[in-house]
């Protein structure tokens, strides 16, 4: 068998310790995609090594993901979108600059 040692499974259950992870506060069963429900209060958990302790809060999905991915803001598109040609097919090619 290949059984990892415990000092192994020990490092490896640590570093996980301070992960955080958002609950949709829905009553009922809570939804399964983060996308459902995205005005929805969420409590926010992090990992202690044994137990999802409280940690904070979120009002809707938009602040949880500045809480939980900090520094991934998406930054604004350079310059205006390209104009597609004629024509009403979802496989349309952008003109060339005039």
């Amino acid at each position: 068998m290949d059984d990892e040692t415990l000092s192994e499974w020990a490092e490896r259950r640590d570093t996980r310790i301070g992960r955080l992870r958002a609950v949709p506060l829905v009553p009922g069963g809570s939804p399964r995609g983060s996308h459902l429900n995205p005005d929805a209060p969420r409590a926010i958990q992090r990992w202690n090594g044994h137990m999802w302790e409280p940690h904070g809060f979120a009002v809707n999905l938009a602040e949880t993901k500045r809480i939980l991915f900090p520094g991934t803001e998406a930054a604004p598109a350079s310059g205006p979108a390209p104009r597609l040609g004629p024509g009403t097919g979802r496989h349309r090619k952008p003109q060339a600059p005039e």
